[in-house]
C-alpha cells in the first residue's frame, strides 16, 4: 500500500515539474512576444493557458484522491497541501502571461513610447524565481526557497522604476497616456508573477517545516 502511495506522490512531483515548465515557457514567450511585437507568439501564449489550466485540474484531482483514499500521515499531508497551494499560484502565473500577451496584441503595429528595458528585466527575474521556487520544492531546499522570497524585492523595485518612467512620459506628453497605462499593466502583471513565485516559495517552506509565514500550522 505504501509503495503505491509513494509512486503516486512521485507522479504528483513529476506533474508539478511539468506544470512549472509550462508556466516558465509562458512567461518567457510572453516577454519575447512583447519585445519583438510578435502577435503569433502572443496568441500561442494565450492558447498555452488552457494547457496550464488542464494541468492544474489534473493535479488538483490527484491530490484530493490521495487525501481521501490514502489517509496520509502529517508529513505527506503537508506535501500534498503544499502542492494544492502551489498549483493555484502557477495557474495564476499562466493567467498573467496570457494577460500580458493580450496587451501585446492590442499594441501591435504601434511604436513603443519608450525602450523596453526594465520590463524584460522583470520578466527574467520572475522566470528565475518561478524556476527556483519549483526547484526548491523538488529538492526540499529551504535555503533556495528563502532566496526566492528575498528576490521579490528586486522585482518590486523594478516595477517602481517602470511606473515612475511612464508617469514622467505622460506628464511630458498626454498622448502617451493610453500606451503608458498598457505598459504599466504589463509591468504590474510581471510583478504579480513574482508575487506568485514568492507564494510558491512560502509553501515550499511550509512543506518542509510545517510553518507558513511564521505561523505553525502542522
Amino acid at each position: 500500500m505504501r509503495l503505491k502511495f509513494d509512486e503516486q506522490l512521485d507522479r504528483l512531483n513529476n506533474l508539478l515539474i511539468e506544470m512549472g515548465w509550462l508556466v516558465e515557457q509562458a512567461i518567457a514567450d510572453a516577454n519575447k512576444a512583447l519585445v519583438e511585437k510578435d502577435v503569433d507568439l502572443a496568441k500561442k501564449v494565450i492558447e498555452l493557458d488552457d494547457e496550464v489550466d488542464s494541468r492544474e485540474k489534473e493535479l488538483d484531482s490527484l491530490c484530493l484522491r490521495l487525501i481521501m483514499q490514502q489517509q496520509p500521515v502529517a508529513s505527506d499531508l503537508r506535501f500534498i497541501s503544499a502542492i494544492l497551494k502551489i498549483i493555484t499560484n502557477l495557474e495564476r502565473i499562466g493567467d498573467h502571461a496570457s494577460d500580458i500577451s493580450e496587451i501585446t496584441i492590442s499594441l501591435a503595429g504601434k511604436q513603443y513610447i519608450k525602450k523596453l528595458e526594465h520590463i524584460p528585466q522583470m520578466a527574467d527575474a520572475a522566470i528565475k524565481m518561478v524556476t527556483e521556487s519549483i526547484g526548491a520544492f523538488v529538492k526540499k531546499d529551504l535555503d533556495l526557497a528563502r532566496e526566492v522570497i528575498a528576490s521579490d524585492k528586486f522585482v518590486d523595485n523594478l516595477f517602481e522604476t517602470v511606473k515612475n518612467d511612464l508617469i514622467l512620459l505622460i506628464k511630458e506628453k498626454a498622448d502617451n497616456g493610453d500606451q503608458a497605462i498598457d505598459l504599466m499593466m504589463v509591468a504590474k502583471y510581471f510583478e504579480k508573477i513574482a508575487d506568485h513565485a514568492t507564494n510558491v516559495a512560502e509553501w515550499v517552506v511550509f512543506s518542509i517545516t510545517g510553518t507558513h509565514k511564521d505561523i505553525k500550522i502542522m
